[in-house]
């Protein structure tokens, strides 16, 4: 900003500001910085592109790598700073067309202003101000140029674009977001044209050594005068420059988009659905050469819903099973339409020819292998934040069982917060496994689990308290009851601090914010010399 600020209060651009003033530097250096961060803005959509950029720098840093995975937050960034230059750069050309529009209505020749937009009234090739006449309407020239159709057109699409992308509207209305976010392309087409009307004007290098606008610009009645030695001077704008900034990560994104097509044109095979209760959709799959691992996640779409929708889920299988697995909750009008393709509305078994066509396209994240590389393990989910842990869990006793010598993990202590208890019902069976299976193997201590319900009515606490006695508990079926509430968090890192001296814990979430930074206090204020825990706020 500040660069391009300075460079147009050089001498070439004094006329330009005898017109204008400073409101000039203010349309141009927010311009400049609009194209940049055009540069910038389809990179973080480029998640193929992110991909292979993940697996390039995670060998190095694993800490630079989980930075990519905020690739949309960085998305979101760039775009309010794309709206706030648009904001100025529109403001200062309208100051500016007022005063193009005063040079020609104070018309006296006396008046440096008036006598710089008659320049060029002849063959109108080298004029400095657009407006020709003082009966011209800055409206007329707004509608009638190259800069002004393409400004407006890419106002309207920018307002479109981010209003439309409101969290409200793009979780209600996920279709309109989406149509409306293609706008893009209307906005890079008008952002490269925009420039090459040439409104804005300075003086010519050739110019320059006839007419030293510091010199000449006192002595303006005597241009053109042999004894004056001040030629009229001679105008012309910049050649357009945006296209330089912004063709690169268009053709990337062109190639992003190839590649998209040629994998949802790739074989996928559902070998399983599983309908668990509260409306969540289990879908199994198979596809040729797809390898992932803990903590990814993948884009999904299912042509005969629609064939422009991609959602993201977390997957949550393990890598050591011979498929891959994400659960769907139903919860808006795409999933609701997936739910019923996949026979979810029906109470038979749907057969396998009748199961629709899926995409995938994936998997992408950064590898969340950090869970395996200490000796205890504090897991914790909140809400739908537990996804992630499905994957986890189960790999990590995979390879626990499997003796794998780059997993460290001698304990896990995992912890879910959930509103609801439907929320429960897919997960538990997951944790009823998991219990099982270490029961079998006598290691009934490597997984300590609490779940928490933080919120319920009256009618199921009473059926709570008659059933508090049984073996298993009366929501999630386990051994392990259900406790009511939040946790102490400070009780809870006391104990665990208490039961592994001389270890280092590593702490993972999955939820909210205000969560993490409770759990970053109590990691800084339980951490001592026998025991550090550590805060791995990126991973999830």
């Amino acid at each position: 900003f500040v660069h391009f600020y300075m460079a147009f209060l050089v001498d070439r651009w004094l006329y330009t500001r005898v017109l204008l003033g400073h409101a000039l530097s203010w349309a141009r250096a927010p311009a400049a910085c609009l194209n940049f961060n055009c540069l910038l803005i389809l990179l973080p959509v480029c998640r193929n592109l992110l991909s292979l950029l993940r697996g390039s720098i995670q060998c190095c840093s694993r800490t630079a790598a989980r930075q990519l995975d905020r690739n949309l937050t960085f998305h979101k960034l760039v775009a309010y700073m794309i709206a706030f230059h648009t904001a100025v750069h529109i403001i200062a050309h309208l100051f500016n067309f007022e005063f193009f529009m005063d040079a020609q209505l104070n018309r006296s020749v006396d008046l440096l202003p008036f006598v710089l937009s008659e320049i060029g009234n002849e063959d109108n090739a080298s004029f400095l101000n657009p407006i020709r006449s003082n009966e011209t309407s800055p409206t007329i020239v707004m509608f009638t140029t190259i800069a002004g159709l393409t400004g407006v057109a890419i106002t309207l699409a920018l307002i479109l674009i981010i209003t439309s992308s409101m969290e409200v509207i793009r979780r209600s209305y996920f279709e309109v977001f989406w149509f409306t976010h293609h706008l893009f392309i209307i906005f890079f087409i008008g952002l490269v044209f925009h420039g090459y009307g040439r409104i804005v004007r300075g003086q010519t290098p050739l110019s320059l050594q006839s007419n030293d606008p510091k010199a000449c610009a006192d002595h303006f009645r005597d241009w053109g005068k042999n004894e004056s030695g001040c030629a009229v001077p001679v105008f012309a704008g910049n050649p357009p420059g945006t296209w330089q900034w912004v063709v690169g990560p268009m053709i990337l994104y062109v190639c992003e988009r190839l590649v998209r097509i040629y994998r949802s044109h790739q074989k996928v095979v559902i070998t399983k659905v599983v309908m668990h209760p509260s409306k969540t959709l289990e879908l199994q799959m198979k596809k040729k050469g797809f390898n992932m691992e803990v903590g990814q996640y993948v884009f999904i779409q299912c042509p005969s819903v629609s064939r422009l929708e991609w959602h993201p889920f977390t997957l949550t299988s393990a890598p050591e099973e011979d498929y891959f697995s994400a659960h769907i909750r139903i919860v808006g009008d795409w999933t609701q339409a997936l739910y019923e393709a996949c026979g979810g509305d029906k109470p038979e078994q749907q057969e396998a020819w009748k199961l629709p066509k899926m995409a995938i396209d994936g998997p992408f994240g950064t590898a969340s292998e950090d869970v395996f590389r200490y000796d205890v393990v504090m897991l914790v989910g909140a809400g739908i934040g537990v996804t992630p842990f499905a994957s986890i869990l189960k790999s990590v006793w995979y390879k626990h069982i499997q003796n794998n010598q780059d997993v460290f993990t001698k304990k896990i202590y995992f912890y879910w917060l959930c509103p609801e208890t439907q929320a429960f019902e897919w997960f538990a069976d997951l944790l009823q496994s998991l219990e099982r299976q270490m029961a079998d193997k006598d290691m009934a201590d490597f997984l300590s689990y609490n779940i928490y319900l933080t919120r319920w009515k009256e009618t199921e606490a009473a059926h709570f308290r008659v059933h508090h006695e049984a073996e298993n508990d009366p929501i999630t079926g386990l051994k392990q009851k259900t406790l009511y509430g939040k946790p102490n968090w400070d009780n809870e890192f006391t104990n665990i601090a208490a039961k592994h001296p001389k270890s280092k814990v590593g702490v993972f979430l999955c939820g909210p914010p205000q969560l993490g930074k409770s759990l970053e206090k109590q990691c800084l204020s339980h951490s001592e010399a026998e025991v550090k825990f550590i805060f791995n706020k990126e991973n999830f």
